[in-house]
């Protein structure tokens, strides 16, 4: 397919957001070296053959060793399987990037999850995708149609051995509501390389949830952009990464993030909390917001806050804010990552609680509000039970 720019662009790296490149062709993005602005922080070599992989890799497309799975739906949700020529399909997403391209011209089959019209969902819809096996590429592709005035909660969660570069489109429409809860729980060989873009329609309403708990390297690009006025986003991001006691590396969990305003009168918040215990574990956390010239109107905020428990692992955390109007009602961003309060230590510890017990509790707690957003109480205990898991075998 040909190349789509949002803007014209001039040759060589693009300037600021606006001039990105988009594209479907895989070809059109050059081989990645790790020295990019984009992949700098990201090791190459563990992407399993993602980052070496071209338009003319010949493997098994699509889903090889993955699989879409869900049980009984709520009513006014169906789920279907789609070929490229769908004409939903790439209708939100237009990769920019090489891994994105590579996914959308590899895919075999498409799953598509609509809620209907109208539709007040009862209960949450939940999907799986499951892994059966690492070390060899495999492609993916979601589209998630919201319609108008519909309301609910879905639930997508990734579990098993995987090696995969996927894509989802999200797209909702004028005045509905979407709380949409992505948990990658990945067995710990697995790669996944994923850009999930969102577009809201007037008067739209996104709440965004993203846990990564487990996988070797996950790397998941999220992007979100606004079709009329009116549109609001809240995206929020849980993770914790650790590193095995044999000395092997650390998990790598990497989030990437770009609100593009363009559109008068729309509003985003972005809140992303990590933790990271043992050596090696490493997160990376990127926030971009664009307001454009003519989004007057807009209010932003992003905040990034890492909570690092241990010697030898590191947080990376860049936020980026770009503004060409002055007629904003707010735009901020902030970033903090540090150790244990020892003051909050302090406090517990005073009233006879043994230090373990104590920090246990101040990760609990630094992880509470994120948690409490999840609209499904079995989730919420699953996941609390999830870092319990992770603090007792990282020895907090």
């Amino acid at each position: 397919m040909s190349t789509e720019a949002l803007t014209p662009a001039a040759p060589g790296p693009a300037k600021t957001r606006a001039h990105a490149l988009r594209s479907f062709d895989v070809a059109d993005f050059p081989a990645l070296t790790g020295r990019e602005e984009e992949w700098r922080f990201t090791p190459l070599k563990r992407l399993g053959g993602l980052a070496t992989a071209d338009g003319a890799w010949e493997g098994q497309p699509g889903f090889a060793a993955t699989s879409v799975e869900h049980d009984d739906l709520p009513a006014g949700v169906t789920v279907e399987w789609v070929g490229r020529d769908d004409g939903r399909i790439g209708s939100v997403l237009t990769p920019f990037d090489r891994i994105s391209a590579l996914a959308y011209g590899k895919f075999a089959t498409a799953t598509v999850v609509r809620m209907d019209r109208g539709a007040l969902l009862d209960r949450p819809a939940e999907i799986r995708v499951v892994g059966a096996k690492a070390g060899e590429p495999d492609f993916g592709h979601m589209f998630i149609e919201v319609g108008e005035v519909a309301e609910g909660t879905l639930v997508i969660e990734y579990s098993g051995s995987a090696t995969l570069a996927d894509n989802v489109e999200v797209s909702v429409g004028a005045s509905a509501n979407l709380t949409l809860v992505t948990v990658a729980d990945w067995a710990p060989d697995t790669v996944q390389a994923q850009h999930v873009k969102f577009r809201l329609g007037r008067d739209a309403k996104l709440t965004h949830i993203q846990v990564t708990l487990g996988g070797d390297l996950v790397r998941q690009y999220t992007s979100v952009e606004y079709a009329d006025r009116g549109g609001d986003a809240e995206l929020y991001g849980l993770y914790f990464a650790t590193a095995p006691r044999d000395g092997n590396d650390g998990e790598h969990f990497e989030h990437r993030l770009l609100v593009d305003h363009a559109v008068p009168d729309c509003r985003s918040y972005v809140g992303y909390r990590g933790a990271l215990q043992g050596n090696g574990a490493h997160t990376v956390w990127v926030g971009d917001v664009l307001i454009r010239a003519e989004a007057t109107g807009t209010e932003t905020y992003e905040i990034n806050r890492n909570l690092v428990l241990s010697d030898g692992a590191r947080a990376d955390s860049v936020p980026n804010l770009e503004i060409e109007t002055g007629e904003v009602v707010g735009a901020g961003h902030a970033s903090a990552t540090g150790r244990f309060d020892d003051e909050q230590l302090f406090y517990l510890m005073a009233r006879g609680i043994p230090e373990e017990q104590a920090r246990r509790l101040v990760v609990r707690g630094f992880f509470a509000e994120l948690i409490g957003k999840i609209p499904v109480e079995a989730l919420r205990e699953r996941l609390s039970g999830a870092i319990e898991e992770r603090l007792v075998g990282a020895g907090v």
